[in-house]
């Protein structure tokens, strides 16, 4: 299981500014393999401790929030969607350049973080749990960006850990797509599991 992030796994603001240009080039580097496209104007962003912890001292940075309730309250806003061992956590985001295109998409995609799924060779397609922290679509839209768990069994699990080949895709009425995880990304979510 990965370990939640804690106050005491944190940068102080002054050593954070110190070595944010190097920290911040290891996470980019990192994400390389945790960023999953699916078609043109969709894709996935599976999260872990790391890219958590660039979150969450990016937002302390920012806010310039250095009190301890400041600190839980972004640890308690971050520490959810780092993956628990046997799941996958994963920002799913709809990425439309044109205001107007992504305004008349959302309207048609309402539902589209329940169609998502993920399959490891041999295996049924799991699909997620959504947006666990707030509804994030009305009658009228949905949002751009959604948060995912996907939960694997303990099979999946030693599948996955054993190489196993895998797809992703999504079948919405309106947005259908489906392709091989590249072994990259394989690798990289092979460790959030235990």
């Amino acid at each position: 299981m990965m370990e939640k992030l804690t106050p005491q796994a944190l940068y102080s603001l002054e050593e954070y500014a110190r070595i944010r240009n190097a920290f911040r080039a290891e996470v980019m580097a990192h994400k390389k393999n945790r960023r999953l496209p699916l078609g043109d104007h969709a894709a996935l962003y599976f999260e872990d401790r790391l890219t958590m912890q660039y979150q969450v001292q990016e937002m302390l940075r920012i806010e310039r929030i250095f009190e301890p309730e400041g600190i839980a309250g972004e640890l308690d806003a971050y520490n959810p969607l780092i993956p628990d061992g046997s799941n996958w956590k994963a920002t799913f985001m709809l990425e439309y350049a044109d205001a107007e295109e992504r305004r008349q998409a959302l309207a048609k995609l309402i539902g589209i973080e329940r169609s998502i799924w993920i399959q490891v060779d041999g295996h049924d397609r799991v699909h997620p749990v959504a947006n666990e922290d707030l509804e994030r679509e009305t009658d009228a839209k949905t949002a751009s960006v959604h948060f995912l768990r996907f939960e694997l069994s303990p099979r999946m699990i030693a599948a996955v850990k054993r190489g196993a080949t895998m797809r992703a895709g999504i079948d919405h009425h309106a947005y259908r797509t489906e392709c091989e995880i590249p072994i990259g990304v394989r690798s990289s979510l092979a460790k959030d599991l235990h």
